[in-house]
């Protein structure tokens, strides 16, 4: 899957973002992630090719995740749908 990476001073904490490019709550994640220089990667969706549409869509099934954003996935162990400021910063030890 193509993704970009999001360089941060924060790098306590694998960080990655399923992500619309349109989502204004996908925004608000990225911003809050950037605002606590927490180094994330993420990828936009709705700009993937087909395949790594495809791929990520098996990947959140896979998780058992309804399609839905944005998903952040911390140490590939914690998974949270949405933007539910307090649950990410507790997460994340912000």
């Amino acid at each position: 899957m193509e993704t970009v990476i999001v360089d941060g001073t924060n790098t306590k904490n694998k960080v990655f973002l399923f992500t619309l490019s349109t989502c204004g709550w996908c925004k608000k994640l990225r911003e809050l992630l950037s605002e606590n220089s927490v180094r994330y990667e993420y990828m936009e969706l709705d700009k993937a090719t087909r395949e790594d549409q495809l791929e990520a869509v098996e990947e959140l099934k896979a998780r058992k995740l309804p399609v839905a954003f944005p998903i952040t996935v911390i140490n590939d162990e914690t998974v949270i749908q949405g933007f539910k400021k307090d649950e990410l910063v507790g997460a994340l030890g912000l």
